[in-house]
Parts: C-alpha cells; structure tokens; sequence
C-alpha cells in the first residue's frame, strides 16, 4: 500500500515496514508532502504524527486540503502518548481515524482498506477553500528571461574576474547552493557566490565565543510558565523536535540563534566574500536561477526550508507563497528607506500585500527603487 508517512519516529516507521504492508515514503514536512503528492497520485493512505515541526497533524491535514492534493485519501494521525485534547480536536474535525503507539500494522492496514471504500462527496464539506496555483505571467517571464539574460552577457567579465578572485583566496567551489522555498511552496537550489571559507556551516559552535549580540543564554525552560500552575502555560505550545514548549520560549531561542548568525567581524567571511557580500555582487548567481524558472527578477525573497514551514501555520503568512520568488522584493527597498530597521510582522505583511497587488508596472518601479540598493553598502 502507497504510503505518505508524515513525521521521523524511526520506531513507528519500521513498524509499518516491518508488517509488509505498506510502502513507505517519508517525509519530514508538510511542504515536502505537497510536492510529493503533487505528482505521485497513486499514493493510498497518509499517516501523520500528531505534532510536526511548526504545526501539528491536523493544521498539516487542512494545508495538504488547501492545496487539493488529498481528495479521497485516508489521512490518520499517529501520537505518541494519551492526547485526549488531540483526540478530541481530531474527532470533531473529521480525521478519518486516531492511533497511539505500539502500533497494530495489521488493524491499520485493514481500516484503510475499508476507508478506501467510502464514497467520498464530491464537494468535501469540510475543506478548505482552494489556493490557486501561481503561475508567472507570460510577460513577466518573458522580461525575466531577457533582463536576467542580458546582465549575464554584460556582467560576465566581472563574474570571471569574481570568480578567479574567490578560488585564489580561498580552496572549493566558488559558488553555493542553498535548499530555498519559493513560489507554490517549490524548493530549489539557491545559487549565491561563496563568501566564506569552505565548511563554515560547522565552524558556528567554535566561534559562539565571538558573537558581539548574544546576552545570556536562553533558559531550558520558560521562566514566565513556570510562574503559572502546572500544566498551564503563557504562551501557545508548539512542538520541535519532540520538546513541547510555549512560543515564548521557542521565539526566545529563535532570537539568540538568529542573533549567532550575524557575528560580527565573523572570520568564516573571506576578504573577497565580505566585498561581494556589501555590494551584493554574491546575488548574481541566482540570475541563472531566473532563467530557469525558480525566481523572477522582482518577487517574494525565497525563504530557507525551516522558515517557510513554520510560516505554513497561518493563511496569512502562507500567503507570501503565492506570488514569484524574486531578487528583489517589496520588503528589501522598504527596509532601505526604514534605515535598514524592519519587525519580521512588517515584512511578512510586505510579502502578502506583494502576493496580493502585484503587476507588471509594479515591478519596474520596485526594479528602479533597487538600484540604489547595488550602489549601496550592506546587504539584506
């Protein structure tokens, strides 16, 4: 039997495995699941666990429905312990059907089966509505593919002289790939020039001692929740990596390590990276992204694989990833005129306001306001 496994309990895996029953396909996040099912319809049943990171199993039943790509499939959730709220939350949303660990294969494999069955409406009561696929313009893209094609032959004298600059400084590639999210929530491999030396992505614990914004250090529990009666809590709880905190919390940890990764006078940087990087020279790369269709030249800034997932909770914050991923954006040529200061709410709204109103004579004044960007030191 097809299956969508939607969680990572190795245990639960193997057990479904083990039985013979079914053919599983994991996967970690609800976004890699609706590019899945996107085209493997012959999927048959999809069992998730009730908490996921950035949103729980149900939120992920109703996003997989937005985007129509579970009609008439089974979807169970799977917890790991006695969740009476879950349970009772999945009832009244119709789940087709509630497990907890140890796992009988066997009785799930036979309810499926007979959910199969069902005669499904042919309008789901319960769905959500439907969010319509973007898809770019056919003058759009036509100005993407000339503009991004034209900078690559003007500019390809000082890509070469970039290039040659960043293999004398520093060994390795002399570009960098990223797994970035962008339109209809479509990952691909984000193209930027290296700015730091190879391996930096590991070298971060060594060097926490020079971060220049961290303060103490984030508590292992939240101090406003335990002020409260046990089992209360002071914020909404969320689920990472199995650890059930409080958003307080979680946006507490969010901040230090965001605060980590703009070390200041950070060695990982080269000498050519910290120049490509204030004249976003580093950028040019994903001009060849526009040519192959992952971005456009003005659009919503793709965002890294865990920042989309945990904006898939809300409609609105999903909504940024309705419209083009883009070079340029919105938000970027705000930020610049609010003197580089901009509260993440600001730009999500940004992003959405983007999604909602954007043209094509939008987008050529958004390209004029960047210029000065280019001309400009820093990089956003």
């Amino acid at each position: 039997m097809k299956t969508v496994y939607l969680g990572s309990a190795p245990e639960s895996i193997n057990c479904l495995n083990k039985s013979g029953r079914f053919d599983i396909t994991q996967m970690d996040t609800v976004i890699e699941a609706v590019n899945y099912l996107q085209v493997h319809p012959e999927i048959e049943v999809i069992i998730a666990e009730t908490h996921l990171p950035g949103n729980d199993g149900i939120q992920a039943r109703d996003f997989l429905r937005e985007r129509k790509v579970i009609a008439g499939i089974p979807f169970i959730l799977l917890s790991f312990q006695e969740e009476h709220e879950m349970f009772n939350r999945a009832f009244h949303e119709n789940i087709d059907d509630f497990y907890q660990t140890p796992l009988n294969a066997e009785r799930i494999y036979q309810r499926v089966l007979f959910l199969k069955n069902r005669e499904f409406e042919k309008v789901e009561i319960n769905s959500s509505p439907a969010i319509a696929e973007y898809k770019t313009p056919f003058v759009k893209r036509l100005f993407d593919i000339t503009l991004a094609g034209g900078a690559l032959i003007l500019l390809s004298p000082l890509l070469l002289i970039i290039i040659i600059a960043i293999k004398l400084e520093s060994p390795g590639p002399f570009y960098y790939v990223s797994k970035r999210v962008g339109a209809n929530f479509r990952t691909f491999g984000f193209l930027k020039f290296r700015s730091m030396r190879v391996g930096a992505d590991k070298l971060q614990k060594e060097l926490s001692h020079l971060n220049q914004y961290a303060k103490k250090k984030v508590e292992d529990s939240c101090p406003d929740c335990a002020k409260l009666p046990p089992g209360q809590y002071c914020s909404p709880i969320t689920y990472i990596h199995g650890e059930e905190i409080c958003d307080n919390l979680k946006n507490r940890r969010k901040k230090e390590k965001a605060a980590f990764l703009k070390l200041e006078n950070d060695p990982r940087i080269t000498k050519v990276g910290k120049f490509i990087r204030n004249t976003s020279i580093d950028e040019l790369p994903q001009l060849i992204n526009i040519i192959k269709g992952d971005m456009s030249i003005v659009g919503n800034r793709p965002l890294p694989y865990d920042e989309a997932v945990e904006l898939t909770i809300t409609e609105k914050r999903a909504k940024r990833f309705h419209a083009a991923a883009g070079l340029t954006g919105l938000w970027q040529v705000e930020l610049r005129g609010q003197g580089g200061v901009m509260s993440e709410e600001t730009r999500f709204e940004l992003d959405a306001k983007y999604a909602e109103n954007n043209s094509f004579w939008g987008d050529i004044k958004l390209i004029f306001r960047t210029f000065k960007i280019f001309i400009q030191p820093g990089n956003v």
